[in-house]
């Protein structure tokens, strides 16, 4: 019997240094660009390519086990997939858990996102965090033909994240009300009935679970378009302001919300922001935003409060840091990376505003800092009672 033919790759990965990596391929066929990340987490995967903060980045996953618990339209962070792609060490196995709905294979290729598995992820995790987070080509073709020279120029020609607002691109078109509040067994999701606090969110990428937590945390949520004007927000008269999550260069995203915010704390309003959110809270404080090498993406990172030395572990997800040093007078960092040291969070002194880096909601992740949420709460509670 003659020996059969080798199966060729039916997916390719092309670094903007020409750096190729080979695959089987699985979800949608075409190519993409982007910027490449890792993430950490053992769970979450679902939540993660849907988190609109990935927007313009390929995800990297670490843990090997992608797919085994499949799909369900109940974890979905927003509507479809946001990430451009995925990349996996091992194909991805079959669902086995009793809330899927749908295997992953079939999700990426109806909500046309590209994936790539059988790569060395240790050796492309290496290659990231020694060189920063490349600008990469990413191809599926069932019948394995690639021009690996065009990839590798398409990677080159990306122009990157910095100078990139993509929070247009994923926020809402028009305002809503959200009162969904956390999942919880056995009855899933429940309804916010007696919330206490009008909150403004403004979506500049918002996760479904930012917004639960609030509802969780007794507020009756007006979401807004991250273009919304400081009137448009105070004309709700809300008891706090929310900022949330997104993707992009914060300064880019701060050139119309940075007037916008600073116009909202001559209210004297207490004001939360959470990663771009945080971000836009320094910008309009008077601090600057940093490119980071590679960022920080991932659900075991340890964050220290400095008034309390409590230490948190917390899921993170930004390509962009607030530079602690240059924040003002009167504005205190509250919390750092204990990876790095980096700024992950902000408060002003003596008022209830705040903000942080990393994400208290998890989803994926561990649920340490939901307090905040709390503590959001609270300053709108102590203010309606001053």
């Amino acid at each position: 019997m003659a020996a059969s033919a080798p199966t060729k790759p039916t997916a390719c990965l092309a670094l903007a240094d020409g750096t190729v990596f080979y695959g089987t391929g699985f979800g949608a066929t075409g190519d993409t660009v982007a910027e490449l990340c890792f993430n950490t987490a053992m769970t979450g995967y679902q939540e993660i390519m849907t988190d609109p903060s990935y927007a313009g980045q390929i995800v990297t996953f670490t843990f090997p086990h992608i797919g085994n618990t499949g799909v369900t339209p109940e974890d979905d962070e927003t509507g479809d997939p946001v990430a451009a792609g995925m990349v996996v060490k091992w194909d991805p196995t079959l669902a086995s858990n009793w809330r899927a709905t749908e295997e992953l294979k079939d999700w990426l290729t109806r909500t046309g996102r590209i994936a790539i598995g059988g790569i060395d992820t240790r050796r492309l995790t290496r290659a990231i965090r020694q060189q920063g987070a490349p600008h990469v080509a990413l191809a599926h073709d069932p019948e394995g033909n690639f021009d690996v020279e065009a990839l590798v120029a398409k990677a080159r020609e990306w122009q990157g994240l910095v100078g990139l607002d993509l929070a247009k691109d994923v926020t809402c078109a028009q305002s809503y009300r959200w009162d969904e509040m956390r999942w919880a067994w056995p009855d899933g999701y429940s309804r916010q009935e007696a919330p206490k606090h009008k909150v403004v969110a403004v979506d500049y990428g918002a996760k479904r679970n930012i917004l639960r937590c609030l509802a969780s945390a007794g507020c009756d949520v007006t979401v807004l378009p991250a273009t919304a004007t400081a009137e448009e927000v105070l004309a709700h008269n809300p008891d706090g302001v929310f900022l949330s999550n997104g993707p992009g260069d914060p300064a880019a995203t701060g050139e119309y919300a940075v007037p916008m915010i600073q116009e909202v704390l001559k209210a004297d309003l207490p004001v939360f922001g959470i990663c771009l959110g945080h971000q836009m809270l320094a910008l309009a404080l008077g601090a600057n935003t940093v490119k980071m090498n590679h960022g920080h993406h991932g659900a075991n990172h340890p964050v220290k409060e400095h008034s309390t030395g409590k230490v948190e572990i917390t899921s993170m997800n930004h390509g962009f840091a607030v530079d602690a040093q240059t924040l003002p007078e009167g504005v205190e960092e509250s919390h750092v990376s204990l990876f790095d040291g980096s700024n992950c969070g902000i408060r002003i002194a003596g008022k209830p505003v705040f903000s942080v880096q990393h994400h208290p909601e998890a989803s994926p992740g561990p649920q340490d800092s939901f307090y905040l949420f709390e503590r959001f709460a609270d300053a709108m509670a102590e203010r309606k009672s001053a």
